[in-house]
């Protein structure tokens, strides 16, 4: 049982190589920003849109890319991010969360 509990805590679930939080909040991240660039675009320019769902899912792609290589040297990555939001949360201060 306790071999588990360590296996389960050394390797985190992980989507193409990023750990699932860290692809959760990169995905979440990004589509609301392309929501909100959409929608000022919409209502810039009327019914003429020249926002493309391509530059979302190339950014997408890049920054996946990008945590895929942090989360590489650091496999608690997702980890130590979930902590911080949590602290963050809880408002406790910078300077006793490090």
């Amino acid at each position: 049982m306790r071999q588990q509990v360590l296996k389960a805590l050394a390797n985190p679930a992980r989507i193409f190589y990023v750990p699932y939080t860290l692809a959760v909040i990169n995905f979440a991240a990004q589509f609301i920003v392309f929501i909100i660039v959409f929608l000022i675009d919409l209502t810039v320019n009327g019914a003429d849109v020249k926002t493309s769902p391509l530059y979302f899912l190339v950014s997408v792609i890049v920054v996946h890319a990008i945590l895929a290589f942090y989360s590489k040297r650091d496999p608690q990555l997702g980890q130590i991010i979930s902590a911080q939001i949590q602290l963050l949360k809880k408002k406790i201060p910078g300077r006793l969360a490090a």
